[in-house]
């Protein structure tokens, strides 16, 4: 796999530090990084709020000229990609997340997971996809919300709680919300999407399911909510650089063999039908997340969770690559001082693009 693959589009925007300095936003293109405070026409329009990508996305209609003007020009610092930090590229204030979108990916689990009773592979893989079908005609996907505090970098180390015994990867493209969006048609969805970057939602397989409230259904929180399980970025790609978000390939490599490999086009239900589907119930606000779901070749179908010292590594055409390698939660501390819990997990440790 390409270390550097190509961006669509000659530029992306995304979230970097030097050193232990703060955050910033910045345009990347090629090998440098344009630090976007130093771009006086894109200051924040109120001198005390600090300029941010999410910043950005609330005003994404004036900001796009502007960034590309920024592209071309020689002002403003631009420093060198490989001495920056990559951060998550937004801190969105909600994530909503679809599950069961790809076509192949739900057949596989129900041959897998289904009691047959007798009926052959192929009989149990036509009738769900029947039942798929008729999902897509009654539009209506599986939607449930995520956090924000699960959210960390592209290059940063994925903890693994001690009580996470089935942790898994689930590689997904991510839209990111521009315009406000509420009770949107979805002829109309994508005028909404500001931009489009890559999302791996790691879930622990063996917390999906409540044993001891069985009515209940799946449990999310737990399964899905951990710190650093859903990190994001590299960058944020504008949508107009995107010909067609229904025809990416999704691709997750795991110790550099390739797990997931699929085209969005298996998608039941795309970009648009999901954002307006979300806006629906749900009022989207700029640098929101909808991401779209996974494709078949997760951890459960392979046989083949996720241990410390694994490396996942995962592209979409045109939106870069995040690579993240796995490490066993420190052990708590001990004596007065020690704190236990989900807030005892340090934080990932800075890794250089």
């Amino acid at each position: 796999m390409e270390t550097h693959p190509p961006l669509a589009g000659p530029f992306a925007i995304g979230t970097f530090s030097a050193g232990n300095g703060p955050a910033f936003p910045g345009l990347v293109t090629g090998d440098r990084v344009l630090d976007l405070r130093t771009v006086p026409a894109l200051g924040a329009p109120d001198p005390t709020t600090r300029l941010t990508t999410r910043v950005l996305l609330e005003r994404w209609d004036t900001a796009l000229p502007l960034l590309h003007d920024a592209a071309g020009s020689v002002e403003g610092t631009w420093l060198p990609l490989a001495e920056l930090r990559v951060h998550a590229p937004v801190e969105p204030r909600q994530i909503l997340q679809s599950g069961a979108n790809y076509r192949t990916h739900v057949i596989d689990l129900a041959v897998a997971h289904e009691p047959a009773d007798g009926r052959p592979a192929e009989q149990v893989r036509a009738e769900v996809a029947a039942m798929m079908d008729r999902r897509a005609a009654e539009d209506r996907p599986y939607v449930f919300i995520g956090l924000p505090s699960s959210v960390t970098g592209p290059y940063d180390d994925v903890v693994i709680p001690a009580w996470c015994a089935k942790p898994d990867w689930e590689l997904e493209l991510a839209a990111v919300i521009g315009r406000p969006a509420f009770r949107v048609p979805a002829e109309h969805a994508l005028e909404h999407v500001a931009a489009y970057t890559i999302a791996n939602d790691l879930t622990a397989r063996e917390l999906v399911f409540r044993r001891d409230m069985p009515e209940i259904g799946t449990d999310w929180l737990r399964a899905k909510n951990a710190p650093t399980f859903t990190p994001l970025g590299p960058y944020l790609v504008p949508s107009a650089f995107v010909a067609d978000p229904g025809d990416l390939r999704v691709t997750l490599r795991l110790n550099g063999e390739a797990m997931q490999d699929e085209s969005t086009k298996d998608m039941i239900f795309d970009v648009a039908r999901l954002v307006s589907y979300v806006s629906q119930t749900v009022e989207l606000f700029p640098g929101d997340l909808v991401l779209t779901g996974s494709p078949a070749g997760n951890g459960m179908h392979w046989g083949r969770l996720l241990r410390p010292g694994d490396v996942m590594e995962g592209t979409i055409t045109g939106l870069g690559v995040q690579r993240n390698r796995c490490v066993a939660e420190p052990p708590p501390m001990t004596g007065p001082s020690s704190v236990t819990g989900p807030s005892s997990v340090t934080g990932p440790s800075p890794r250089e693009a």
